[in-house]
């Protein structure tokens, strides 16, 4: 243990306190269509979500490697300093996208950032972009539309299966259905999310001369890791919680379980390939094709394309501001202290801007439908007023508070 500098504790603190930032602005991806739904309430929601998330971070590392030892050339002279910068950026934008309840991706906020500070800090030949592409940017792109299309399909399929049946039971039988299929989410968010966080401390060790090139995590860093991710989740994201759950779609019980269950497979597919797709956009597009999907096919597409929005700017942003960090903390101990500090602040800043307008277990239902939110942006209301009257405005309804 020679080789744990106070660099690399401090860098192995702030990867875990990334991990913990995961589990808050992910806890969405497996829990929000069955809060939504009724399915489960809030807290057990995010207990299970918690216990599971834990639990799956003990199935595999397939991701963690390409992580540790895939995205960046481990030849190339990556110091735990550079690490340190990468993780600023990507908790600086997971805050500030869970601050505005948009479902970002936490993976790309962490490869961003590590691409941005690896580039900066040793070069070009620092990133594999050959690995970038076929196992990030390839994944990023088609695993949405595969979970949407499957879950399009799944939500069509269920509903042909109960068409004569009492939707007030069929629906209780979805419920129950969806008990399960978003375990199997949280399960596979552990599998997949933990994984990143162990890859990143791996990367750390194994610069600092604490493990070899090429080495797998240790016990303690898929404990530690699978630990904080757990606290996160349980902590519950509410805001994100309440866009994905009831901002984005009317989600009936067939539709969750369908959205669950395609997730679920895509995610855990990749995960066993060790793709490092970001499980955010694939429960995202799996709720878009169960919302398409319904009787009543509804979409709030102003949330669905300010979704899109910042996914592509997810990976860009984390890189440009990890890469400003780097340039700061080659400077030396006080660069890193600076980058430090300016975390610090900027995090509590973020917090205390949130408490303005709190989102909780509570209240996080407390949704406009999507379906008043559709009417009130496409359609023009005109009203004829009697001469000599006047009328006051009504405010607009927004479907999120921020």
């Amino acid at each position: 243990m020679e080789h744990i500098t106070f660099l690399v504790a401090v860098v192995i603190i702030t990867a875990l306190a990334f991990d913990f930032t995961n589990g808050f602005h992910d806890t969405a991806n497996a829990m929000a269509t069955s809060i939504a739904t009724g399915a489960l309430k809030p807290k057990v929601a995010v207990t299970i979500a918690a216990i599971l998330n834990f639990a799956g971070a003990f199935l595999s590392v397939k991701v963690a490697t390409t992580i540790s030892g895939g995205i960046v050339n481990e030849k190339a002279g990556i110091q735990p300093s550079i690490i340190f910068a990468a993780l600023v950026g990507a908790i600086l934008w997971n805050l500030l996208t869970w601050l505005r309840g948009l479902p970002s991706s936490s993976s790309h906020a962490l490869y961003g950032g590590l691409i941005g500070a690896t580039v900066v800090g040793v070069g070009m030949n620092g990133v594999n972009f050959a690995t970038v592409l076929s196992k990030i940017v390839i994944p990023a792109v088609a695993s949405p539309i595969v979970a949407g299309l499957a879950a399009w399909g799944a939500t069509k399929l269920a509903y042909r299966l109960t068409r004569n049946t009492d939707e007030k039971t069929s629906d209780k039988g979805f419920r129950k259905g969806q008990m399960f299929s978003a375990s199997l989410i949280s399960l596979a968010h552990g599998t997949n999310d933990a994984q990143k966080t162990m890859g990143i401390i791996t990367l750390t060790l194994v610069s600092a001369g604490a493990l070899h090139k090429g080495a797998t995590p240790p016990v303690w860093v898929i404990a530690s890791a699978g630990a904080a991710i757990a606290l996160g989740t349980y902590m519950g994201g509410w805001r994100i919680i309440r866009s994905m759950g009831s901002g984005l779609a009317d989600i009936r019980p067939p539709q969750g379980l369908s959205s669950e269950t395609a997730a679920a497979t895509v995610i855990l597919t990749s995960s066993s390939m060790g793709y490092g797709l970001s499980t955010t956009q694939v429960c995202s597009g799996g709720i878009m094709g169960a919302g398409l999907g319904g009787r009543n096919p509804r979409l709030n597409w102003g949330m669905a394309r300010r979704m899109v929005y910042t996914w592509g700017l997810t990976l860009p942003a984390a890189a440009v501001v990890s890469g400003l960090a780097a340039l700061v903390v080659d400077q030396g101990t006080w660069g890193v202290v600076l980058v430090g500090a300016a975390l610090v602040i900027g995090s509590g800043a973020m917090y205390l801007v949130s408490r303005r307008q709190p989102v909780h277990a509570g209240n996080v239902n407390d949704v406009t439908p999507v379906d008043a939110t559709v009417a009130a942006e496409t359609v023009e209301t005109v009203e004829v007023t009697p001469a000599g009257t006047t009328t006051a405005p009504t405010a607009a309804s927004t479907t999120v508070a921020a």
